[in-house]
């Protein structure tokens, strides 16, 4: 028995990754445009040097994973994406700086961060293309796995995707709204499981990654909507209650347009924010400073802007 396993090398590690991904030596030969044979041989040595067997190849035609060869995965799997992360940023130093950016953000962000960012962006990078993206809930986070955006701010969405990197940049506030003529802005303190009684406006999952899941919804009757402006119109209008990020209903509750209910089961929610790209995919010097903002803007909040 081997004690002492030797260092297998990056390609032994690549036709391993392929055979599982694949299911089969000759589909992975097929993939990496090598002999089968060549396949079978760069298995058995990287067996022989770890000193363990990596695929039960008795029991069925299909190679298996043993016990040990799925322990061998996860962190074979590590060493392939640090080395995906570490030819990629330095593709990035060579390349320099970003001809465009892709960026998606979550339609929760405070309207005075994303404003400030751009306005900052235009003047630090004025020969940096932005190309800008507002998506709701887990479609943000979909929009950079499918590589539609180099770099997101999503909402608590993607907290168990792999190949995800994220760095916290604040939170917003969700309350309780509805117009002033709605039944539940006539209490100052309705009963427990009065919101349940009418309809609330939901904001709806356009993703398939987080589908069926609900933010802080309580009312069995819901209106869902793709768009974050038209629950804002509807809750105005009177037609329903919703959770709405703070900044964005202050001047409606200032006016009277809109009021804060008192509901016991729900006063407040806060809902986190992550700056996230794909790990093997960091961003470049543009984009890097786009998240670098947002972090800023935590310590320091953009001001408020009037509005008309």
């Amino acid at each position: 028995m081997i004690s002492d396993p030797g260092t297998p090398t990056l390609d032994q590690l690549r036709v391993f990754l392929t055979v599982v991904e694949v299911g089969s030596f000759a589909g992975a030969a097929r993939k990496l445009h090598r002999a089968t044979s060549v396949i079978s041989y760069s298995i058995a040595n990287l067996e022989m040097q770890l000193g363990v067997s990596l695929f039960d190849r008795q029991s069925t035609r299909k190679p298996q994973l043993t016990e040990a060869g799925r322990t061998v995965l996860v962190e074979a799997r590590t060493i392939a994406n640090g080395v995906h992360g570490l030819r990629a940023k330095v593709r990035g130093l060579l390349q320099g700086l970003e001809a465009e950016v892709h960026l998606v953000l979550d339609v929760m962000l405070a309207p005075e961060r994303v404003v400030d960012a751009l306005k900052a962006f235009r003047e630090v990078f004025p020969t940096v293309a932005l190309h800008l993206h507002m998506e709701a809930l887990g479609a943000v986070t979909e929009r950079v796995i499918e590589r539609g955006a180099v770099v997101g701010i999503s909402g608590p969405m993607n907290e168990s995707i792999d190949g995800i990197e994220r760095i916290g940049v604040g939170s917003v506030e969700l309350i309780p709204v509805a117009a002033p003529d709605h039944p539940l802005a006539a209490s100052d303190a309705n009963l427990t499981g009065a919101g349940r009684e009418f309809i609330q406006l939901v904001l709806s999952d356009r993703s398939t990654l987080t589908r069926g899941r609900d933010f802080a919804v309580l009312s069995n009757r819901t209106w869902r909507l793709a768009d974050l402006g038209a629950k804002h119109m509807l809750l105005r209008a009177g037609i329903g209650w919703g959770n709405m990020p703070r900044p964005m209903v202050e001047e409606d509750l200032r006016s009277g347009r809109l009021v804060r209910l008192n509901l016991p089961e729900y006063q407040s929610g806060i809902y986190p924010f992550d700056a996230i790209y794909r790990s093997d995919t960091p961003p470049g010097p543009a984009a890097r400073w786009l998240i670098e903002r947002f972090l800023q803007q935590v310590s320091t909040p953009p001001a408020i802007q009037p509005q008309a």
